[in-house]
């Protein structure tokens, strides 16, 4: 029995594809297959639901009014 640690590729409906090393034989082989749900590959991009956030509405400033960093501290800066 061997032991090979290597990186696989599911396709997005669901097919397996493995690189086995040239030293496996051709054929049919028992494999046994594990799933780390902890480790994703940094390269892999996992769809996430987009955040619920809550609205605040706010009437203190005026319409008018803007926050641009020349004109909260003028020419010479802070």
């Amino acid at each position: 029995m061997k032991s090979i640690q290597t990186t696989a590729t599911v396709s997005v409906d669901g097919k397996l594809v493995v690189q086995f090393p040239q030293s496996i034989p051709p054929g049919e082989h028992r494999v046994l297959l594990v799933i780390d749900d902890g480790a994703a590959p940094s390269n892999v991009q996992i769809s996430k639901p987009p955040l619920a956030l809550n609205v605040l509405r706010s009437e203190a400033w005026p319409a008018d009014s803007t926050f641009r960093r020349e004109d909260i501290y003028g020419d010479e800066g802070r």
